[in-house]
């Protein structure tokens, strides 16, 4: 399939510009749409048999309703976006094409796929599905196959509620009135690698990570299961439970 052109829709920043460097090393030709570029998403569906929606996730769907009557039969339609459920199911709805749903659990800082994992939610057709594996295994990257409804419940634990821990802890370092440059001094190894999340997460694009939590349905769950669980741990510590605490932890 290297004689097929490439479209990204959102491929001048973030994970759309990852996945565009990487077709272009892998000798396909790409072209990209955003806010910025003089190609439109019709001239990007006009001229592209693979159309790859990256755009942030409040856009996804109606980015993909915008782009999905543009593609016929043969063409592939892919989406990134963190949630795959309503975006998997717009795809079907807007477009006749071959129907993909993707999500690189990497971000663009990453040097290249070789032992990075990336989930795949198949939506209709077989040929573009068993291109894109292919590619994605050719280059080590580790793949699971899984329906999107899957998809986001195991996405509700390893984004949702490791993302609400994160924001617990910096909102609580936060309050403390402890600057970071006074903890740097005393701060273990693991302590420090909690500081880049952080730092990471508390950064330049916080309204990723709180998309991330509260778009998922299934963290208010998990939430219910979160704070019945630090009260548990309070009511230990607020009674110097040493033993309490330790049957607790270690009971799994």
């Amino acid at each position: 399939m290297k004689d097929i052109e490439i479209g990204i829709i959102g491929g001048t920043g973030g994970i759309g510009r990852w996945f565009a460097a990487f077709f272009r090393a892998e000798g396909y030709t790409v072209h990209v749409a955003g806010r910025t570029t003089e190609t439109t998403v019709t001239q990007l569906a006009d001229r592209c048999r693979v159309v790859i929606v990256a755009v942030p996730i409040a856009a996804t769907v109606e980015v993909i309703r915008r782009v999905g009557p543009l593609l016929g039969a043969g063409a592939l339609l892919m989406d990134l976006t963190s949630f795959k459920t309503e975006p998997v199911r717009a795809m079907l709805d807007a477009t006749v094409a071959d129907v993909l749903g993707c999500h690189p659990l990497f971000g663009p800082d990453v040097q290249g796929l070789k032992d990075q994992n990336v989930v795949l939610c198949p939506g209709r057709g077989e040929r573009g599905r068993t291109w894109f594996r292919e590619l994605l295994r050719k280059n080590g990257a580790g793949v699971v196959e899984t329906t999107p409804e899957r998809h986001d419940r195991m996405m509700a634990l390893v984004q949702g509620l490791n993302h609400l821990n994160t924001m617990a802890l910096g909102l609580t370092l936060r309050e403390a009135g402890v600057s970071p440059e006074e903890l740097a001094p005393f701060s273990t190894p693991i302590f420090r690698t909690k500081t880049t999340i952080l730092e990471k997460v508390f950064g330049s694009n916080p309204r990723l990570y709180a998309e991330l939590v509260a778009s998922n349905p299934d963290v208010a769950g998990l939430l219910d299961l979160y704070e019945r669980n630090v009260a548990r741990l309070k009511a230990l510590v607020a009674g110097k439970d040493v033993d309490g605490l330790t049957d607790l932890i270690g009971a799994g």
